[in-house]
C-alpha cells in the first residue's frame, strides 16, 4: 500500500469525528446567541424608560402624610406637630404628566393633601394657637389639611378639628367633642390677678370667635352654649350640623 493510499485511510477515519465536533460546537453557541440578544433587549427596554422619562413607581409614591395628635396639648405637642405640618408642606408638590400614559404631555402640579388625627382632652390655649394658626397658612399657601376626629376632641382641640379644609373634616360615629369656657388659676398682688383676669377673658372671646370662624355657630351661639353649662357634650351627629366636622367615618 503506499503511502498516499495509508493517508486518505486515516482522513476517512478521522473525518467524521470532526464534523460531529464542529456540529456540537455550533449547537452549543446557540444558547449563548439567545442569552446575548436577552441581554441586548433588556438594555433596549431600559434605554426607553429612559428615553421617555418614566419614572419607575418607588415606596415614596405611598409616602406616608399623616400626623397624629394623641394626648394633651402641650408645648412640646405643639412644636412636634408645627415642624411635621412644615416639613410635609414642604414635599407637598409633585410634578406629573397631565396624561399618564403621555409622558410628553404638558406637566401639572399637583398638591397632595396632610391628614391629622385629633384625639385629646384639650391643654394650653397658646399651644393650640400656635397649631392653628400654621394650620391656616398651609392651607392658604399650600395644601389641604384633612382633620379626623377620633375617640375624644375636647376643649383646645375642637378648634383643631374644626380647622382642617372645609369637606375633609371627619369625625368618629363614637368620638365624643367637648366645649368649655377657659380654665385658669393665679395667685399674688390684687393687681397681678386683674392682669390675668384681663388675659382670661381675651383668650375666652378670641377662643370663641376662632371657632366660630371655622363652623356654623355664632358666636353669641357659643357664648349661650358654654353660659348654660360648664362642659358642653356633642355628639358626632350634632358636630356635622353645628358645622365642626362634614362627615362621619
Amino acid at each position: 500500500m503506499t503511502l498516499k493510499a495509508k493517508f486518505d485511510i486515516i482522513i476517512e477515519m478521522f473525518l467524521p469525528k470532526i464534523k460531529r465536533n464542529k456540529m456540537t460546537k455550533r449547537v452549543t453557541s446557540q444558547p449563548k446567541k439567545k442569552k446575548k440578544e436577552k441581554t441586548k433587549s433588556k438594555i433596549d427596554e431600559n434605554q426607553i424608560v429612559i428615553i421617555n422619562n418614566i419614572q419607575p413607581s418607588t415606596a415614596h409614591d405611598n409616602e406616608l402624610r399623616t400626623i397624629n395628635l394623641y394626648g394633651d396639648i402641650t408645648e412640646q405637642k405643639a412644636a412636634d406637630v408645627v415642624a411635621a405640618l412644615l416639613y410635609l408642606e414642604n414635599s407637598s408638590h409633585s410634578i406629573i404628566p397631565e396624561d399618564p400614559l403621555n409622558p410628553e404631555s404638558k406637566e401639572i402640579i399637583v398638591a397632595k393633601s396632610i391628614s391629622m388625627m385629633v384625639s385629646t382632652h384639650g391643654g394650653t390655649a397658646s399651644d393650640m394657637f400656635s397649631i392653628l394658626d400654621v394650620m391656616d397658612m398651609v392651607k392658604e399657601r399650600t395644601c389641604d389639611v384633612e382633620t379626623f376626629g377620633i375617640g375624644k376632641v375636647m376643649s383646645a382641640g375642637v378648634p383643631i378639628l374644626a380647622a382642617g379644609t372645609k369637606g375633609k373634616r371627619k369625625v368618629g360615629r363614637n368620638c365624643r367633642i367637648m366645649l368649655h369656657n377657659v380654665m385658669a388659676g393665679t395667685g399674688g398682688t390684687i393687681f397681678s390677678m386683674e392682669n390675668e383676669l384681663e388675659e382670661i377673658k381675651w383668650v375666652q372671646e378670641r377662643y370663641i370667635e376662632t371657632l366660630s370662624s371655622y363652623t356654623k355657630l355664632t358666636p353669641s351661639r357659643i357664648k349661650k352654649l358654654l353660659k348654660a353649662q360648664r362642659d358642653v357634650y356633642i355628639s358626632s351627629e350634632e358636630a356635622i350640623k353645628m358645622g365642626i366636622a362634614d362627615e362621619i367615618i
